[in-house]
């Protein structure tokens, strides 16, 4: 099951400059787990283990074609081969 994952300019040294990789998995979870194999270090920009809970970074944003993950089913997202997931880091701030 292949699912192109696109990756941000800020993550992208765990993929070797690669703006997207393809990644296997049947939720987001495995999918992230896969991501992790192939290239070491990313998981850890995306996920946080809090009280013995593993769930996104807050300042992380994750979509699977276009849906927020965090409305359908978060890391226990269902993924289907084909799929496209976006990972967007958060932006704040700016002048005035």
């Amino acid at each position: 099951m292949a699912i192109e994952v696109r990756i941000p300019t800020i993550l992208r040294t765990y993929t070797d400059g690669a703006k997207a990789v393809e990644a296997t998995g049947a939720s987001l979870t495995a999918l992230i787990d896969d991501l992790e194999g192939n290239h070491p270090g990313i998981k850890d920009r995306l996920v946080e283990t809090k009280d013995g809970s593993v769930d996104l970074r807050r300042f992380v944003n994750v979509y699977i074609n276009d849906e927020d993950v965090r409305f359908i089913g978060g890391l226990q997202a269902e993924l289907a081969d084909g799929d496209q997931v976006v990972v967007l880091p958060a932006v704040a701030g700016g002048a005035r």
